[in-house]
């Protein structure tokens, strides 16, 4: 089923597919599509695309960047994107930490910084997770002790996606050590070529180090670097992940899939039969469809709020938990639908240049295996899955 849209959201759609086949690099679709890896070079080039049109931070207001879209332009974006094989946004900077700097951080700071994230000049990357503190976030030991016009930090950082190609990381910092735990938390600015950082790969089960250990050891990081009040942190911590776990949600990234799915079920034959056909099968992809079917009104209307003034609260949760297990099931049917093809992991086919034949006849076949276990970290990463249902259960039903 598709959204009925009015003729000016229909010519916005219009505009925004030509943009996409004029503008988005067909080297870079044909990588996303294949779920090939991204190389920094991929992700800067479509970054730098979508900010000299101005689309890059779509959610930002115009006074910043933005370009003053509603709630469905924000949908058909996402959406199109998606289906056209358009990378993922890097969002550590345009989409977590761009709202918390134009909510809460001075003049100065949106002056100096989110220009910055606008053009590319910064990478940023996430110090939230720590050892100690995963879904248990407000348990950072990480330390920022005043010294003058600085900070001295001290500490480690974990699970800290694509810090091999940052040079800036926001962290959560402890400021008082004699508060209780969410009270003594601070936001700050760390540049990552500073002495006394240094940077550790976290080797996952495919060889890849997009993930990565931080060490803090005497740096040191200028006051202005604080964002908001200090001891205040854990507010601006708490606004950023709503922003976080509704992107994670990713509902265009659900809609590219599932239409994958309707192609490889249709290719693949059962007793002489298309897949599609097969009624247990069929089954879970209506029931899937359908789910997605609502979240994408749930979607919408998250969007509208926060377009409204609103932030985004238990819903962004709500979002996080059904986004990600919708997710999951249409790429578990993928992976279920090719059969044995989907067994064997192929390492070189997740790079540009794999030019051999399809396995099993299904372009997709050859990175099926590792899209199926890599995206199995959606339900965990953001504050995990059951840590979004105690969030729910508190803000909604006062439990």
């Amino acid at each position: 089923m598709d959204l009925q849209f009015t003729p000016e959201e229909q010519a916005f759609r219009d505009e925004v597919r030509a943009f996409l086949k004029d503008k988005l690099p067909a080297r870079i679709a044909a990588k996303v599509k294949a779920g090939q890896r991204l190389t920094k070079e991929d992700q800067e080039e479509w970054h730098a695309i979508l900010n000299e049109r101005g689309w890059l931070a779509n959610h930002w207001p115009q006074e910043h960047g933005g370009p003053g879209w509603g709630a469905v332009q924000k949908f058909i974006f996402d959406t199109e994107c998606a289906l056209a094989g358009g990378p993922r946004i890097v969002p550590f900077g345009v989409n977590m930490l761009g709202p918390v700097l134009i909510k809460y951080g001075n003049e100065q700071q949106k002056k100096y910084w989110l220009p910055r994230i606008l053009n590319g000049d910064d990478w940023w990357c996430q110090g939230y997770s720590e050892p100690g503190a995963g879904s248990d976030l407000a348990s950072v030991k990480t330390t920022a002790v005043r010294d003058g016009d600085h900070y001295i930090v001290n500490g480690q950082k974990t699970w800290t996606t694509q810090g091999q190609h940052a040079n800036m990381i926001f962290c959560l910092v402890r400021t008082n050590k004699d508060a209780k735990a969410q009270a003594g938390i601070s936001f700050l600015l760390v540049d990552m070529t500073a002495p006394g950082v240094e940077l550790r790969p976290i080797r996952t089960l495919d060889g890849d180090k997009e993930v990565n250990e931080v060490f803090f050891t005497d740096v040191k990081v200028p006051v202005e670097n604080l964002v908001g009040e200090e001891n205040k942190g854990w507010t601006y911590a708490k606004y950023l992940l709503t922003y976080e776990r509704t992107g994670i949600a990713g509902v265009g990234f659900c809609i590219s899939a599932l239409a994958k799915l309707k192609v490889i079920a249709a290719k693949v034959h059962k007793n002489g039969k298309p897949l599609s056909q097969d009624p247990l099968f069929a089954a879970r992809m209506a029931r899937v469809e359908i789910d997605l079917e609502n979240m994408k009104t749930t979607n919408l209307r998250v969007i509208a709020a926060v377009a409204g003034g609103g932030v985004p609260g238990a819903e962004s949760s709500m979002l996080k938990i059904r986004g990600t297990e919708i997710r999951q099931e249409i790429l578990s049917l993928i992976r279920r639908a090719m059969g044995p093809y989907a067994v064997p992991y192929i390492d070189e086919a997740q790079y540009e240049g794999w030019n051999e034949a399809p396995v099993g006849g299904i372009d997709e076949a050859a990175t099926a295996a590792a899209s199926y276990f890599n995206y199995r970290k959606l339900s965990i990463f953001g504050g995990s899955n059951e840590i979004q249902k105690n969030i729910i259960s508190k803000m909604i039903l006062g439990l």
